[in-house]
């Protein structure tokens, strides 16, 4: 199951809104449209309603094409999505997945499994080299960047870097949204920390971060406590680091209860994402490659950026002046996303290995 806190609130009206205002980069070929049409159904797994937007915007592609999607298990996590291709290789049945949306790892070991078929959509160029595959097995959807969430009724100096956390004023105020000893999401906020200390040195990020923990668990800044909605609201957590659209969820679900600040942190921003890929087995093959254009066109990506996950095309989108002004009022000012840094699979490997073998015996907090 994709985390709760990760899932993104959206109402089908704010959709509507932005979609009227943006035209998709490059159109889908009238072949690719009618193949798909002929097939008259797309089979998705694991995309609940409330996560990123999924849900209008499986409507709106119905309604745009025509064509039925048929959801499957909506609360299936990255593994399940691809045993259920394992399960289905010989099956053009409705339990067949054409289409997978998973944690970036999953993307290159399903590829090396023969489970992927690849298809680059039309906007291919705009998506990072270094968040797609070259051949196009599997591509970056959507992301978030580790922030701060912080109770603005209790903090009355909102901190703006990983520097400020160390300073006298957040005492018993700082936490991780998760045990950095076992929860990916904590890993990385720790290597964020880090990368900040080492000056965007990526080999030193993961000692350098454990050091800063530490530092900051002697201090009494520290708050071996997982970071919550609730427990921000209750004072226990003034101050969360976590994925900013977790953040951005948890303000509107407070709704002013306490006043919530979310800051991207001036340096060591670290991005986190997702990746699409097309099953090699799909029943409806044409179907799943309109899917994926819709999703990487203008209207799916500022679809996902409505539900609050950055589409990977979010600078091209926002140097273009793409984006609906009352779309970026919602979110962190633009300029903080320009130097995100994506980890690669081997620096989140080796992050990990560091993080949760060290965590004890350099900080010694124990995180429940």
């Amino acid at each position: 199951m994709k985390p709760t806190t990760l899932r993104c609130l959206l109402s089908m009206s704010a959709l509507a809104g932005v979609t009227a205002a943006s035209n998709a980069v490059a159109a889908p070929s009238d072949a690719l449209v009618a193949a798909a049409k002929q097939e008259g159904q797309l089979t998705v797994i694991a995309l609940p309603h409330d996560w990123c937007g999924y849900g209008p915007m499986i409507a709106a592609f119905q309604k745009k094409y025509g064509i039925k999607i048929n959801e499957l298990n909506p609360d299936a996590g990255s593994g399940d999505e691809i045993e259920a291709i394992k399960a289905n290789k010989g099956n053009k049945g409705p339990q067949a997945p054409d289409v997978i949306d998973v944690g970036l790892s999953f993307g290159p070991a399903a590829k090396a499994q023969g489970l992927l078929q690849p298809y680059k959509v039309s906007t291919w160029k705009s998506i990072p080299d270094d968040s797609k595959d070259a051949e196009g097995y599997w591509y970056g959807d959507y992301y978030g960047v580790l922030a701060f969430e912080v109770n603005a009724d209790m903090i009355d100096k909102v901190p703006t870097d990983w520097s400020d956390l160390q300073k006298a004023d957040y005492k018993n105020a700082v936490s991780l949204a998760g045990d950095p000893r076992s929860a990916n999401q904590a890993i990385q906020g720790v290597y964020a920390a880090g990368l900040s200390v080492a000056k965007g040195d990526a080999s030193k990020a993961g000692q350098a971060g454990l050091k800063y923990f530490a530092d900051l668990n002697k201090s009494g800044n520290f708050v071996p406590v997982i970071g919550k909605a609730a427990s921000l609201a209750q004072g226990t957590t003034p101050i969360i680091v976590r994925w900013d659209y977790n953040a951005l969820a948890d303000r509107d679900t407070l709704k002013g209860n306490p006043k919530v600040h979310v800051v991207v942190p001036k340096t060591g921003v670290v991005a986190g994402v997702y990746v699409q890929a097309i099953s090699a087995y799909a029943p409806h093959p044409n179907a799943a490659k309109l899917w994926m254009e819709y999703l990487y066109s203008d209207e799916g990506q500022i679809g996902w950026l409505t539900g609050y996950c950055h589409p990977i095309r979010y600078n091209e989108l926002v140097s273009q002046k793409k984006v609906p002004q009352t779309l970026l009022d919602k979110l962190p000012p633009a300029s903080a996303y320009k130097s995100a840094v994506f980890p690669t699979l081997q620096q989140q490997d080796a992050t990990k290995d560091v993080v949760t073998k060290q965590w004890d015996q350099v900080v010694g907090a124990n995180v429940k």
